[in-house]
């Protein structure tokens, strides 16, 4: 079984700012949210946090739409996710993503089995509490 490592820096800058990067990526200005008090303008530990869910969606997706071999004329995605009090504290209580993705003719079962086979295995899904629900509208064109 192989494993991996995988690593982030991040540095406060001023009041509630900061960056994040790694050794491979460029940085990003990070706060926290408006809703906390935060500047507009920058992404968020929330923020973030779902869009490495809707990343690794995607990725894996796209690693299964090979093994399934079909034809994907695009693949759009928005993620919502609802935090509230749960004993006491705060966190992500529901996470929802709603994948919009175009196949061609003939081939949306194959695209239906390769996201019943992602929201199996995604990394990130699989790694966090709230259960991830996928809300998936596959189409055919072009």
């Amino acid at each position: 079984m192989r494993s991996f490592v995988f690593k982030t820096k991040v540095k406060w800058e001023e009041n509630k700012k900061g960056e994040i990067w790694s050794s491979k990526t460029p940085r990003i200005k990070i706060s926290t949210p408006p809703e906390f008090k935060g500047p507009e303008g920058f992404w968020s530990p929330e923020e973030l946090f779902l869009a490495s869910v809707n990343t690794c969606i995607m990725t894996t997706f796209l690693y299964f739409k090979d093994k399934f071999s079909f034809h994907l004329f695009s693949y759009e995605s928005e993620i919502e996710g609802a935090v509230s009090f749960k004993e006491g504290k705060l966190s992500f209580t529901s996470i929802t993503i709603y994948p919009r993705i175009k196949v061609k003719k003939g081939e949306i079962s194959r695209a239906k089995s390769a996201m019943k086979k992602t929201e199996e295995y995604c990394l990130i899904s699989n790694s966090i509490r709230p259960k991830v629900k996928v809300i998936t509208d596959i189409q055919e064109g072009g």
